[in-house]
């Protein structure tokens, strides 16, 4: 086939190049600027604008950028591997039972009058300063 393809090329060498007759040139260079052939160029999309400004900043060093995404990949897999995998303790509790709540209950209320309610809203109360007057206060460093 490497035969076949040199035969080729040498009958091709050997024929005299031909111009394109200039009617056809102007013809076909005022259908390529025409406006009809304008109106069909389609606009870039995002994806390939996007694609040729990445490529324009990558490609001056691209063993560094690929350096640098590949420090990314190894401190995303440490990240990952380092996680806790143990499950929450919110997750493994049920919500407590209609009878439990009930239990917890009666038990707040014997706690609270063994110990009385009243002690409780007592020390919710902010108690007031009051000042004593200086001599006893002498007469306790004295003694």
């Amino acid at each position: 086939m490497n035969d076949e393809t040199e035969q080729f090329e040498s009958r091709l060498s050997r024929q005299p190049l031909r111009q394109i007759p200039r009617e056809w040139r102007g013809e076909i260079l005022g259908a390529a600027n025409s406006p009809a052939r304008r109106s069909e160029v389609m606009p870039a999309s995002f994806f390939s604008v996007l694609n040729s400004q990445l490529s324009a900043l990558f490609w001056p060093h691209p063993k560094a950028w690929a350096g640098l995404a590949a420090v990314w990949v190894f401190i995303f897999a440490v990240n990952f591997s380092m996680r806790d995998r143990t499950p929450m303790i919110a997750e493994k509790i049920s919500p407590p039972s209609p009878e439990m709540i009930v239990e917890l209950k009666k038990q707040q209320r014997m706690f609270a009058e063994l110990v009385g309610s009243y002690e409780t809203q007592d020390a919710d109360q902010r108690k007031i300063f009051s000042p004593k007057p200086r001599s006893e206060r002498v007469e306790i460093l004295m003694t």
